[in-house]
C-alpha cells in the first residue's frame, strides 16, 4: 500500500466553544474547518490539526451543548494518542499543569515516554514522546512553540474482548504488522511517521462502552485514492465477510464505514481532495463551510447553529 495508518479520529465533545478553545489554546492544533455534520446538519463537525490538515493529524467533532457524557467500554477506543519530540514531555506536563488540565504522572509504554491526560468532556488522551522531531507541517499559529508542537497522531488504544479477529483486519487489509507486547496490550503498525500504531487492549468480558460527549464515535483509515479504497472494500467483503457502507463523499475526502469483529466502527478514507478544496490555506477554518447540497438552507443551519450552541 502506497498509503497506511490512521487518516482522522471523530468523537463527540459538548459546548463548541469550550472544545475549541482546549485544542486550539491549550494543544495548540489548528481548526482547520468549520463545517456540520453532514447526516445531521445543525451539529458543527470541527476538524483540528497541522497546519495544512494533513491525513494522520485530523481529530474532529461533533460537539453538542449539555450532552451527557460517555463510557469507556468494551468495543471502543479507549486512548487517542499525539506524537511529540521527546525531549518535549517535560514541557508539556508543565503546561498541562499551567493551563489547569490535571495528567498523570509521565510514564512509559512500549518503550516510549507517555503523558496521559483528558480533555474536558473525559476524553481520554496522550502524549508519546517520540526521536522523530520533524516540524514540517506544525502548526505555529497558536500558543505551543514549534520545537514542542504535536506532530499528529501516534495512535489509538481499542478496548476489546479478544484481538484475532481485529488484528485480523488490521494486517490483511489496513497495511499494519504486529509491532510488539506489553502486558494485555498488543501493538500493530504501520510504520506511517503520524498515525502509525493501533494497540488492541484485550480485556475478556468488562462493561459496554456507551457513547457520548468525550467518546470516540469512529477511527478512519487512509486511502490513497478511490482505487485503493475499492480494493480494500472487496477484500473487506469477499475474505472477511464484513458488511460496508457505499461510498460517501465527505467534500474534503471520500469514506465507507464498517464495524469491525470487535465492535469498532472504522472508516476508510481517502486522501484527497484535501481541506484547501473550498478556501485558501491561509484562511482555513476561520468561515462556516457547507457542501453544495447544504449551501441553500445555510440561513436555516446557522440558525440551528446557534440555538445548539
Amino acid at each position: 500500500m502506497s498509503h497506511t495508518g490512521i487518516h482522522h479520529v471523530t468523537a463527540f465533545s459538548g459546548a463548541p466553544d469550550r472544545n475549541a478553545d482546549f485544542y486550539t489554546r491549550v494543544l495548540g492544533l489548528r481548526l482547520v474547518k468549520k463545517t456540520v455534520n453532514f447526516d445531521d446538519p445543525g451539529t458543527y463537525h470541527l476538524y483540528y490539526g497541522d497546519e495544512t490538515g494533513r491525513p494522520g493529524t485530523i481529530l474532529t467533532f461533533f460537539p453538542i451543548a449539555h450532552a451527557a457524557p460517555g463510557r469507556v467500554g468494551v468495543g471502543e477506543t479507549q486512548e487517542t494518542a499525539f506524537r511529540v519530540p521527546r525531549a518535549a514531555i517535560g514541557w508539556w506536563a508543565h503546561h498541562l499543569i499551567e493551563k489547569g488540565v490535571t495528567h498523570d504522572t509521565v510514564a512509559q509504554a512500549f518503550g516510549d515516554p507517555i503523558l496521559r491526560f483528558r480533555d474536558p468532556d473525559g476524553m481520554i488522551l496522550a502524549l508519546v514522546g517520540t526521536d522523530a522531531e520533524e516540524a514540517g507541517g506544525v502548526w505555529t499559529g497558536g500558543e505551543v512553540p514549534a520545537e514542542h508542537a504535536i506532530r499528529g497522531f501516534h495512535g489509538v488504544t481499542l478496548l476489546l474482548r479478544e484481538a484475532e479477529a481485529t488484528a485480523a483486519i488490521l494486517t490483511g487489509v489496513l497495511g499494519f504488522r504486529e509491532a510488539g507486547r506489553d502486558g494485555l496490550s498488543i501493538r500493530y503498525g504501520s510504520g506511517a511517521e503520524t498515525g502509525g500504531f493501533v494497540t488492541l487492549r484485550v480485556v475478556g468480558e468488562f462493561l459496554r462502552g456507551r457513547q457520548g460527549a468525550g467518546s470516540v464515535h469512529h477511527i478512519a483509515f487512509r486511502a490513497a485514492d478511490d482505487a485503493e479504497q475499492a480494493r480494500m472494500v472487496e477484500t473487506l467483503t469477499r475474505s472477511y465477510g464484513l458488511g460496508v457502507t457505499e461510498q460517501k463523499d465527505r467534500q474534503y475526502f471520500r469514506s465507507v464505514y464498517f464495524r469491525e469483529p470487535g465492535g469498532v466502527l472504522f472508516e476508510i478514507a481517502t486522501d484527497g481532495p484535501g481541506f484547501a478544496i473550498d478556501e485558501p490555506v491561509a484562511s482555513l477554518g476561520q468561515a462556516l463551510k457547507l457542501p453544495g447540497f447544504l449551501e441553500p438552507h445555510r440561513a436555516q443551519i446557522e440558525g440551528r447553529l446557534a440555538e445548539r450552541g
